[in-house]
């Protein structure tokens, strides 16, 4: 398999989806750039040094990138299905067997049949090449889906099931499809993040709903407060959760407990999420945005958050967008990388340490194609 090459927001990847932390394993990366905050190593460059412009992080075998919203750990697949993962790891998130921070990748084990892979402040979640679904780190709330509270510092299966396709998760929940496109989710509820009807936590995996026609779900959100943004197989995005900055986009900010879907549309290809804001792309090639804007991150010309979908500027040649917490990026047609958002730690690759509302173009390169925007943080592959 060779680099993916984006080419419309019609012709994405399998699930139609992107996430700060995860890009899809079905194809070869050729090149990583990371910058932004790098207090505690998750940019993986050997040191603790933030960075405000793109700098190469290495290693031309990247199949998938994962980087935290908060806290600080990150995670790669290379394409001989070895998994790395580095940054923070007071409890147990690298899955490394101990409690050691890493500034640098290190080898998670010695398997090479690793598929994907999640990460969030403080725990991480992945699936194998055999469909078998694995967690570990941070336990409160029965965040790693092994039917109790206690911490893992290596990789543990859940279950024994075989048909797991992919998975995320938040500071607080996480969500998974299978195969069979059914939609399963556990962790912490507050404000009905799961989906389930109700705001109770779940220690083992539970089913949302009997619809089986899911694409892939985001969990997004903090320690405390999540939501889930959905896509199905009609084009479809549903949600439900947290809503105080108006992330659900349904014109209010009322918590859902229930997924309901965001107007009646069906042509959005591909949806990201971070924080309290929410970045997506229709069929036509065109941006949009609502939630949580004090940073200018949705990319509309102005600081005010929005219950709605809000178009960002005119354009029709958008193919790939990635929400971090409070910044955004982007990547168009052409290959060229745009941020906007947040900038005070260097986070939008700008050289600078300045917020912007309105999509600003990073360099003049024009072979990016897929972005993963982390807390403050941001990898990028060319």
């Amino acid at each position: 398999m060779g680099e993916f090459n984006v080419k419309s927001p019609a012709q994405s990847f399998d699930s139609l989806f992107i996430r700060r932390s995860e890009l899809y394993s079905q194809y070869v990366i050729s090149n990583a750039y990371g910058w932004g905050i790098n207090a505690n190593g998750q940019l993986g460059l050997g040191d603790t040094v933030t960075r405000s412009s793109p700098v190469y992080i290495g290693n031309n075998q990247w199949k998938q990138a994962a980087i935290s919203n908060t806290a600080g750990i990150g995670a790669r697949i290379l394409q001989d299905g070895t998994l790395w993962t580095w940054g923070i790891n007071n409890f147990g998130q690298l899955g490394q067997g101990n409690l050691t921070d890493r500034s640098s990748p290190v080898q998670v084990g010695s398997l090479t049949n690793w598929k994907s892979v999640a990460v969030e402040w403080a725990n991480a979640i992945a699936v194998k090449t055999d469909g078998t679904l694995w967690t570990w780190g941070y336990n409160a709330d029965g965040r790693l889906g092994l039917g109790d509270t206690a911490h893992r510092s290596s990789p543990v299966q859940v279950g024994s099931l075989t048909n797991w396709k992919s998975v995320s998760c938040a500071g607080n929940c996480n969500l998974a499809v299978k195969t069979d496109g059914s939609l399963w989710a556990w962790g912490l509820n507050a404000y009905g993040s799961l989906g389930l009807g109700d705001t109770t936590a779940r220690s083992s995996p539970v089913q949302v709903g009997s619809k089986k026609n899911w694409k892939a779900a985001i969990a997004t959100g903090s320690a405390t407060f999540g939501s889930a943004i959905l896509l199905n197989n009609a084009g479809e995005i549903w949600v439900t959760g947290y809503n105080a900055e108006g992330e659900l986009g349904l014109g209010d900010t009322s918590p859902r407990s229930s997924p309901i879907q965001l107007g009646s549309l069906s042509n959005w290809v591909q949806v990201s999420a971070s924080g309290h804001h929410v970045l997506a792309l229709k069929n036509d090639g065109t941006l949009w945005a609502w939630g949580w804007n004090s940073s200018g991150q949705l990319g509309v010309g102005d600081a005010t958050d929005k219950l709605s979908p809000v178009q960002a500027g005119a354009l029709t040649t958008w193919s790939a967008v990635a929400g971090g917490f409070n910044h955004s990026l982007a990547v168009k047609t052409d290959g060229t990388l745009w941020a906007w958002g947040n900038g005070t730690v260097g986070q939008s690759g700008l050289g600078d340490l300045v917020n912007r509302s309105s999509p600003v173009q990073v360099g003049a390169a024009s072979t990016w194609r897929l972005p993963v925007a982390g807390g403050e943080s941001s990898i990028v592959i060319r």
